[in-house]
């Protein structure tokens, strides 16, 4: 079966799941769905600035530079990344997106725990978007912080379909003079492949590697084993490659706050700021103690901010690509000088890299102490030699529920029984991990390990778990979390 003609069978089968729900469904009651007069309750309960933040998004084919190789793509508005959104949470973004792609299409809004009918999975909370068609997006703004929005349709994600959603905090105290937005991804669209082939050719293969990553040993021993299953050519920053790489300009002294966002399918960065230290504010949007740091590990996905007072002169920005024997590149200026080049590996690169253990949720977001009222232990299976990417032992089963009411504690157990890493994002919630953790949407589970998360039921509907690696999503690493009454 094509990779189009299963998106379409999952959509078409899962709304008819979803129409065949009724009051008797489950043992436990009927499933909130979408349409649930409850999901406008809860919408309406938001806090809101009553403002309208109004956008109008085109998603297209089209060429487009990447500093020099010139690819044939699908971009938003033509621009890569896609411009960037901004909002005050409260406001309400009505965003119209106009498909003029070749099929059908969606708009996730990655990590924002917005109103379930408009999540943006088709199948599962509105039906595709098709070809030449239209739909508008209309929600609350519900909390500040870093997030993206992308396709969750295929694997367009792999595409340049991605761009920032940045929600400013009306409160945030502004301990920083200036901002910059790093958005990091890997690339291999319009380079004699696409998405879709690599998905087909992974399947073919039976999940052989598509080619050797290099020699970066450090990099398969941070994650665990294998780095991934796909080499992509390039790997870019703000939609440039290393060698025509973007420069933010500041002056010295000043502080500056990075926004780095992972839009990659198959690639954790390992980031670092050469000659500086960074001091790590937000996980996922969320605020924790600060933590200072050298160097980051970014999974597909994650977003971090931090701050770091610049120095005077051309600092580069490097984004290995974990285990993967490549990176990318990006600079920081504040003053005269010759840029370092693209092969720069700045020492903070082999320094600390803080991790979710280094982190604690800022008392302003923390939840309270709380014994959970139902746990899911998640087991993560399947394997590269028959690429059987699965939750539970199921492929791209939306029909099972990991089923919840609203007002549980909920505790989330992901139990990693295969031999990769795998970025498990969760629609619709923040989980706190275990403790006293960070707050997150989406956590780097690595071979052989289970990492644990709670979170407050309070966004009622049905929610997608998944893979963020877009290949294992795509061959079925995805379960529902859903609502009942």
């Amino acid at each position: 079966m094509s990779v189009i003609s299963r998106r379409a069978f999952l959509g078409a089968t899962a709304l008819s799941v979803l129409a065949a729900c009724t009051a008797t469904s489950g043992a436990d009651g009927p499933l909130v769905l979408p349409g649930d007069r409850r999901i406008g309750q809860v919408e309406a309960g938001r806090r809101v600035t009553g403002r309208i933040r109004p956008v109008t998004l085109t998603a297209m084919a089209g060429q487009v530079d990447l500093g020099g190789p010139v690819v044939t793509t699908w971009t938003y508005d033509g621009v890569l990344p896609g411009r960037e959104i901004r909002a005050t949470a409260g406001d309400v973004i009505e965003a119209r997106l106009i498909n003029r792609l070749p099929t059908d299409t969606s708009i996730h809004w990655h990590g924002v725990a917005l109103r379930n009918d408009m999540d943006g999975m088709p199948g599962l909370t509105q039906p595709p978007i098709a070809r030449g068609t239209e739909f508008t997006y209309r929600f609350t703004a519900p909390a500040p912080g870093t997030y993206w929005f992308h396709p969750h349709t295929g694997t367009q994600l792999d595409r340049g379909l991605y761009a920032p959603l940045i929600l400013d905090d009306p409160d945030e105290p502004g301990r920083y003079d200036t901002e910059w937005v790093v958005v990091l991804d890997d690339w291999i669209d319009g380079t004699g492949s696409t998405p879709d082939d690599i998905f087909a050719a992974l399947r073919r293969s039976a999940g052989h590697r598509m080619s050797m990553h290099g020699t970066d040993d450090a990099g398969d021993r941070s994650l665990g084993g294998h780095a991934g299953d796909v080499t992509h050519p390039y790997h870019l920053i703000n939609g440039r490659i290393p060698t025509a790489p973007v420069t933010f300009t500041a002056k010295p002294r000043q502080r500056v706050r990075i926004r780095f966002i992972n839009a990659a399918a198959d690639t954790a960065f390992r980031v670092a700021l050469g000659g500086h230290r960074l001091t790590v504010t937000h996980t996922d949007g969320y605020p924790i103690t600060p933590v200072d740091t050298d160097a980051l590990l970014i999974g597909m996905g994650e977003r971090y901010d931090v701050l770091a007072t610049l120095g005077d002169g051309v600092f580069p920005v490097v984004a290995l690509a974990e285990g993967k024997g490549a990176g990318a590149f990006a600079l920081a200026r504040t003053g005269a000088g010759a840029p370092p080049g693209p092969e720069s590996r700045p020492p903070e690169l082999a320094g600390t890299i803080a991790g979710y253990p280094d982190f604690e949720s800022a008392a302003s977001v923390a939840l309270p102490a709380k014994p959970p009222d139902v746990v899911h232990r998640l087991a993560l299976t399947g394997g590269m030699m028959r690429y059987d990417w699965g939750i539970d032992g199921r492929a791209g089963d939306l029909t099972t529920r990991e089923r919840i009411q609203e007002g549980q504690r909920v505790r989330i157990e992901f139990a990693n029984t295969t031999m990769m890493w795998h970025p498990m994002h969760v629609h619709g919630h923040t989980v706190q991990l275990s403790g006293h953790g960070p707050r997150k949407d989406t956590a780097i589970v690595l071979p052989g390990k289970t990492l644990a998360g709670e979170f407050d039921a309070d966004n009622p509907g049905q929610w997608m778990i998944h893979c963020h690696n877009a290949y294992h999503a795509e061959a079925g690493m995805t379960t529902v979390l859903g609502y009942h009454t």
